[in-house]
């Protein structure tokens, strides 16, 4: 992987760098002075399969420059839970620490991001990911106005909770994407399994704030293609802003 420690490197480049920015690991891809960019948080399967998701996206935004940047979560069920609440499988209980998480990335991140690919002040940023990491997005979407768009792929929206937090907030993002994979809600898991009833309320809601959104149905259960449908949640919103 390229690493550039030099920042006269950067003028008119494209690439993929690694930094750790208080003790995190981030992933960095993309050219000098675009105006758009993509912010993920990720675990190990995402790290796998982020060099397929950024080619989709390129593909699909046909040669507009853009940043992504990966953020390597650590404990995935700790640092990207809004709130505390039980485990729904043994050993999965969930912690508080995405308000942490948005901090990092408010602080530090975005500001890295601006001064290493030169950003224009008028770049505009998405923040999204799959599974709890779109739960995390679509949280942070209410919490801050920082993000443009949020691309939340088959988010966790059966989250303990998360219907009442929704019905008691306002979305701050213009733009919002949805999905899910149409067999998501068919698991014994009886907390998982009200998933589809929850996207569509979360759809639902947006809606009747005038929200700019969309909600995707893809074929599959929660495992299948998540590359491909954070790519398409990304390049959707991309196409929006």
């Amino acid at each position: 992987m390229l690493k550039y420690t030099d920042h006269n490197k950067l003028k008119n480049a494209t690439g993929s760098f690694e930094e750790s920015l208080s003790g995190r690991r981030c992933l960095f891809y993309g050219q000098t002075g675009a105006k758009l960019c993509m912010i993920q948080p990720m675990d190990d399967h995402d790290e796998e399969v982020r060099e397929n998701e950024l080619r989709l996206i390129s593909k699909e935004l046909e040669g507009t420059p853009f940043i992504h940047v990966s953020v390597k979560i650590n404990d995935w069920s700790y640092d990207l839970s809004p709130w505390k609440a039980p485990a729904i499988y043994k050993g999965m209980a969930f912690g508080d620490g995405a308000p942490a998480t948005l901090d990092f990335i408010l602080r530090e991140v975005i500001p890295y991001a601006k001064k290493r690919f030169l950003l224009p002040e008028d770049t505009q940023f998405i923040l999204g990911g799959y599974s709890l990491a779109g739960l995390f997005a679509l949280w942070a979407g209410y919490e801050t106005d920082a993000f443009s768009g949020i691309a939340a792929a088959s988010p966790s929206v059966w989250f303990e909770s998360w219907d009442s937090f929704i019905n008691e907030h306002l979305i701050r993002a213009s733009h919002v994407y949805l999905s899910l994979g149409d067999r998501e809600a068919k698991t014994r898991n009886q907390t998982m399994a009200r998933v589809a009833d929850r996207i569509e309320e979360q759809y639902k809601n947006l809606q009747q704030q005038s929200t700019d959104s969309t909600l995707e149905w893809n074929p599959g259960n929660h495992f299948r293609d998540p590359d491909a449908r954070t790519a398409r949640a990304f390049s959707w919103c991309a196409g929006r802003i």
